[in-house]
C-alpha cells in the first residue's frame, strides 16, 4: 500500500492505540496537519508547545499509557525541552514528534532549522532524526516500544518536511525487536527468597514504594503484600498513591518535607525494602546517616539506579509488579508468627511518633492553605486526580491530600518543574472526562502556563484550579526566611493578577475566597460547576511548609515548626 509519509503517521499513531495528541502547527508540519482531520484522531490545540509536552505527560501518567504531541520545528521543537526533560526525570512514556526543515537544507542554518536531536539527546530516553521515507514507520514503532518497555521514558522523533509528503510503501506492524535493546522484566526468584528470609528476621521493617510502583501498575500487590506481612509503607513523592493512604500502614511521604513518622521510622528500621525508587537527595538527605541501621533491599526495573546513591544489602533487578507478585507466593504467614510481639512494638511506637508530631495547624482569622486541601479533600472524598505546580503548593497536597488510588497524584517531581500542573491537568482531564481534576497552584507557578487556560476552555475540559495564593514564590521566600535571616529577595509578588479577573477573561469561571468561612462555599461551587475554573484562595502570606530537613541534614533531623 503507497502511502505518503503523514499518512503512515496516522497510521501507526491509529496502530499504536493513540485517540489524543497535544500539538501546535507549523510549515514544517503542516502536511501532518493536513492529513489529522482525515485520521480517527482528536488533537488539542495548546496555546504553547511546553504546555504540549505536559499535557502528553498528564494524559500518560492518567491513562498508563503513551502521551504523545506534535510541534514544529525551530522553537516549535526547543520549546519542548523543559517538558522533556521533567518526563525523563519521573519516567513517563511520551512520544514527542518534532517538525524539521526538509532533508537537503539540514545543516544549511536554514529557517527554523534546529538540531533537535542534539538539544534532547541528555534528556530523553533515545531520540531520532529519522531521513529515510522507507525507515520512518519502523522508526515510530520503535518509538512507542522504547517509551514504554523497561524504566519508561520519553522518546523524539523529528521529521524533516519533506517525509510528510514522500510516497512510501507501508506494511502492517509484525512487532517491534531491537537488538541492542532488552530490558531485564522478570526479577530473580532466588534474590527474592532472600528478601524473605530478612523479612523472617526483621523486627522493624519499612517498605518505601516509588515511582515504579505506579508505572508497573504494581499497586494493589504492594497493597496485598504489605498487609499479610504487616509492614508499614512509606512512599516519596512519585510514589503516592502506590499504597492508600487511608491505610492505618500508611506512614505518610518521606524525605525533605516528608511526615514525622515516615523520617523517625527509616531512620530506626532494621529493614528498608525499597520498590521502584532512585533515594534521590530529597529523600535522604545525609547519605551517611540515611537508614543508617537498616539492611537495605533494592528492587527496580533500572539496574544503573541500584546502588548508585545507597550501599544495597539485596539487588533485585525486574519489573516491580513481577517482583511483588513473586514475594506474594513466597510469602508463609507463619514464618513471621514469632516476630508478632516485635512488630506490635514497632507499629505502637510509630502510633507515637505520629500521635506526638502530626501533621498539624492552626485555623484562625486568615485561610492556612492546609486547611484549603484538606477542605478539597473532604469535599471531593480523595476521589479526585490531582495535578500540581512546584513548590509549597505541591508539597501541601503532598502532604494533606491522601491518595488512595495510584495515577491520582500527577505532579513533576524529579525535575520540580513550575507551570506543569496546569497543562498536565488538561492532559488527564482529555484522559478521563468523567472524573474531577484538580490542579493545586501556587499564584507564582501558574503563571508559568496560565495561557492554557484557553486550551481547557475551547475544548470544554472542566479542570478545576485551587490557586493557594500567598503573593510570594513561597518556597524560596520560606528558605529566606529560614536561612536567609528573612531576606526576601526577589520573591515579592504582591502584583499578581486578579485571578478570578482573568479566568472570566478566558471564557472560564472565576471565584475568590478571602476568609476561613469563603473556603468551603468556594470549592463547593467550582467543584460543582461543569466549566473550566480557577479558584483563588488568598492565604497567609508566610506560612511555611513543615517538616522541613535542612539541606545537608539527616532526614531525622527535622524543623518541626
Amino acid at each position: 500500500m503507497e502511502l505518503t509519509g503523514a499518512q503512515v503517521l496516522m497510521k501507526v499513531l491509529e496502530e499504536e492505540g493513540v485517540d489524543t495528541i497535544f500539538g501546535f502547527p507549523g510549515g514544517a508540519v503542516i502536511d501532518i496537519y493536513d492529513e489529522i482531520i482525515n485520521a480517527d484522531i482528536k488533537h488539542i490545540l495548546v496555546r504553547h508547545e511546553q504546555g504540549a509536552v505536559h499535557a502528553a505527560d498528564g494524559y500518560a501518567r492518567a491513562t498508563g499509557g503513551v502521551g504523545v504531541c506534535l510541534v514544529t520545528s525551530g522553537p516549535g521543537a526547543t520549546n519542548t525541552v523543559t517538558g522533556l526533560a521533567s518526563a525523563y526525570m519521573d519516567s513517563i512514556p511520551v512520544v514527542v514528534i518534532t517538525g524539521q526543515v526538509p532533508t537537503h537544507l539540514i545543516g544549511n542554518d536554514a529557517f527554523q532549522e534546529v538540531d533537535i536531536v542534539g538539544i534532547t539527546r541528555p534528556c530523553t530516553k533515545h531520540n531520532y532524526l529519522v531521513k529515510d521515507p522507507r525507515q520512518l514507520a519502523k522508526t515510530l514503532r520503535e518509538a512507542f516500544y522504547i517509551a514504554k518497555s523497561g524504566r519508561p521514558g520519553p522518546v523524539l522523533v523529528d521529521i524533516p518536511k519533506d517525509l510528510g509528503q514522500a510516497k512510501i510503501d507501508y506494511t502492517e506492524s509484525k512487532g517491534v525487536h531491537i537488538k541492542s535493546y532488552n530490558p531485564s522484566v522478570k526479577p530473580n526468584k532466588k534474590q527474592l527468597k532472600k528478601v524473605m528470609e530478612l523479612i523472617k528476621s526483621a523486627e522493624k521493617p519499612v517498605i518505601f514504594a516509588g515511582g515504579g510502583v505506579v508505572l508497573s501498575k504494581g499497586a494493589q500487590e504492594l497493597t496485598a503484600f504489605a498487609r499479610a506481612a504487616r509492614i508499614p509503607v512509606t512512599g516519596s513523592l512519585m510514589g503516592l498513591g502506590a499504597f492508600p493512604g487511608s491505610d492505618p500502614l500508611w506512614l505518610g511521604m518521606i524525605g525533605m518535607h516528608g511526615t514525622y513518622r515516615a523520617n523517625m521510622s527509616v531512620g530506626e528500621c532494621d529493614l528498608l525494602i525499597a520498590i521502584g525508587v532512585r533515594f534521590d537527595d530529597r529523600v535522604t538527605g545525609k547519605i551517611k546517616t540515611f537508614a543508617e541501621h537498616a539492611q537495605i533491599v533494592h528492587i527496580d526495573i533500572d539496574p544503573t539506579s541500584i546502588r548508585k546513591n545507597v550501599s544495597v544489602a539485596i539487588p533485585v533487578v525486574g519489573d516491580c509488579k513481577k517482583a511483588l507478585t513473586v514475594l506474594n507466593e513466597l510469602f508463609e504467614p507463619e514464618s513471621i508468627a514469632h516476630l508478632e510481639n516485635s512488630r506490635e512494638q514497632w507499629l505502637s511506637k510509630i502510633k507515637a511518633w505520629k500521635d506526638t508530631n502530626p501533621l498539624a495547624y492552626k485555623q484562625e482569622d486568615v485561610i492556612k492553605p492546609q486547611y484549603v486541601i484538606d477542605k478539597l479533600y473532604e469535599l471531593t472524598e480523595g476521589r479526585a486526580i490531582i495535578t500540581t505546580e512546584v513548590g509549597q503548593n505541591q508539597m501541601w497536597a503532598a502532604q494533606f491530600y491522601h491518595f488512595d488510588e495510584p495515577g491520582h497524584f500527577i505532579t513533576s517531581g524529579g525535575l520540580g518543574c513550575m507551570g506543569f500542573g496546569l497543562p498536565a491537568a488538561i492532559g488527564a482531564q482529555a484522559a478521563c472526562p468523567d472524573k474531577v481534576v484538580v490542579d493545586v497552584a501556587g499564584d507564582g507557578s501558574i503563571q508559568m502556563n496560565i495561557q492554557e487556560m484557553a486550551t481547557a476552555v475551547q475544548y470544554g475540559l472542566p479542570v478545576k484550579v485551587v490557586i493557594l495564593n500567598n503573593r510570594y514564590l513561597g518556597m524560596v521566600r520560606q528558605w529566606q526566611e529560614l536561612f536567609y535571616e528573612c531576606r526576601y529577595a526577589c520573591t515579592d509578588m504582591e502584583h499578581a493578577p486578579d485571578f478570578a479577573k482573568l479566568a472570566e477573561a478566558f471564557g472560564a469561571v472565576g471565584l475568590r475566597a478571602t476568609t476561613p468561612e469563603e473556603v468551603e462555599p468556594v470549592l463547593r461551587e467550582g467543584l460543582n460547576s461543569d466549566k473550566t475554573v480557577i479558584m483563588d484562595f488568598v492565604v497567609d502570606r508566610e506560612e511555611c511548609v513543615y517538616p522541613m530537613v535542612p539541606a545537608g541534614a539527616s532526614i531525622t533531623e527535622m524543623l518541626l515548626v
